[in-house]
């Protein structure tokens, strides 16, 4: 047979996952020159583009026009795309191992982080993830539901998850109408009561993750007031430090507006947003349902790799709040049949080559990319130099020779395994139609879409 990567005996590559690091790894490998690739990209969801789909807030659209790149990707000859396959349900680490040389896990992080403080498993205490699932129409959370009858409200951590989340809660119906939200979710923000959002942070405002726009935008809203308790707005000592030693203008940008809002008179809006700075939830207080937050106040500390820590202090307070979300990381899930890493929430891997975690050798043929290679960091763009190593090292080994050596390359032989298992699985193209559907959808009611939220209608949709 004719070397692998050539026309007549391409170099066949399975990408799990169909999120940015995956569709990155796809382009790089199909950029690549005197090369031959096929690609074929699976995912659990009948639909494409993973966070960029299910987890960009909806009102932030601009965001979502990375989607255009990916369509590229997608429109090459050699791709496929098989949505509504779910690994270790469907498919296989040896169904994999039989049909490819190489195959690249990019499948994100699927859950959250706990804060592991009494009453968490209260009722009205949520994930983060639930709520951005939900009101982004995510068939995994179509069915959650959430007290928003409740008054106030704490969001539990200060990246720009929950900013968010916050921006969601505190939207009017006119501004959620230019976004393509669950329709569900909208009705249901419509009859909302929440009048104050609590934002807690463990450290200071130096140590802030969201972004610039992120916070700027809080204070632009139509029904939201923010506003932060003047001396939670200062830097301690040890910032003011730092930020000497090391200028940041991002860093330095977030403070300043955070300051500014400080000096906020409210004006009667809504919603009013309340930044609380260097303080961390020690339990949430309740019978049966959340009714508090017990919060403790910190200090930073150094540590003793330069870096500040929050430490508790002897001063307690306690919010009366009916409904929690918690936002303070994600965390990645276990694979069938592939070594995961249970306290990063990772796969252990070198440069995206999977170890085993006996002989820290690399599996040969199997490869992360994004979160679930480099954990729950960066934005959408820092996938791409991340997936670009990963493919990179497939392709050193395809070089070195040490690539799988699949009895079943024949790109039919996938179709005809599918089948065989009963698998309805949805072609790109069975995409594109979907795609149609929701934008005349959208139409339909002012809207730019209005998504599918369960399977079975997409799948009804498209006569399967």
């Amino acid at each position: 047979m004719s070397q692998v990567g050539t026309p007549s005996n391409p170099l066949r590559v399975a990408i799990i996952g169909s999120g940015p690091s995956g569709f990155y790894a796809a382009d790089f490998l199909q950029k690549t020159k005197d090369l031959s690739v096929a690609i074929d990209m699976y995912d659990r969801l009948p639909t494409p583009f993973g966070l960029v789909r299910g987890g960009v807030a909806p009102d932030h659209q601009k965001i979502k026009t990375v989607i255009k790149a990916y369509e590229k990707v997608a429109q090459h000859p050699s791709f496929r795309f098989f949505g509504n396959v779910a690994y270790g349900t469907d498919l296989s680490r040896l169904d994999l191992e039989s049909h490819y040389h190489g195959v690249i896990y990019s499948v994100g992080s699927e859950t959250d982080r706990r804060m592991g403080v009494p009453g968490e498993d209260l009722t009205g205490s949520h994930p983060a993830t639930k709520f951005v699932g939900w009101y982004n129409a995510h068939p995994d959370y179509r069915e959650e539901q959430f007290d928003l009858t409740q008054e106030n409200v704490a969001v539990v951590g200060i990246g720009n998850v929950a900013m968010d989340v916050i921006r969601i809660l505190a939207r009017s119906q006119s501004e959620l109408m230019s976004t393509d939200i669950a329709d569900y979710a909208m009705e249901a923000l419509a009859k909302s009561k929440v009048k104050n959002i609590y934002v807690l942070a463990r450290r200071g405002p130096a140590q802030a993750a969201y972004t610039n726009p992120e916070i700027k935008e809080l204070g632009e809203m139509e029904e939201a007031d923010v506003t932060c308790p003047a001396d939670e707005a200062e830097l301690d000592e040890y910032s003011r430090e730092w930020l000497t030693a090391n200028p940041d203008r991002t860093v330095e940008t977030n403070v300043e507006v955070m300051q500014e809002y400080a000096k906020r008179t409210p004006t009667g809006k809504r919603c009013r947003i309340h930044f609380r700075f260097l303080v961390s939830p020690v339990e949430l207080i309740g019978n049966g349902k959340v009714e508090a937050v017990k919060i403790v106040k910190n200090k930073l500390v150094k540590s003793d790799d330069g870096s500040m820590r929050p430490k508790a202090t002897d001063q307690f307070e306690t919010i009366p709040v009916g409904l929690v979300f918690r936002s303070v990381g994600y965390m990645g899930l276990p694979l069938p049949g592939l070594p995961f890493d249970q306290k990063a929430g990772t796969f252990p891997h070198e440069k995206g080559r999977i170890l085993d975690p006996e002989t820290k050798q690399p599996l040969p043929g199997h490869y992360c990319a994004g979160w679930i290679k480099r954990g729950p960091s960066g934005v959408i763009g820092t996938n791409k130099p991340d997936a670009q190593e990963s493919a990179q090292c497939l392709l050193d080994d395809l070089a070195a020779g040490t690539l799988l050596s699949p009895g079943s390359a024949a790109p039919a032989a996938v179709e005809t395994m599918l089948q065989a298992k009963g698998v309805r699985y949805v072609s790109y193209a069975e995409w594109q139609r979907l795609d149609q559907l929701e934008l005349e959808r959208g139409a339909a009611v002012g809207r730019p879409r209005n998504k599918f939220s369960r399977v079975d209608e997409m799948l009804k949709a498209l006569g399967k």
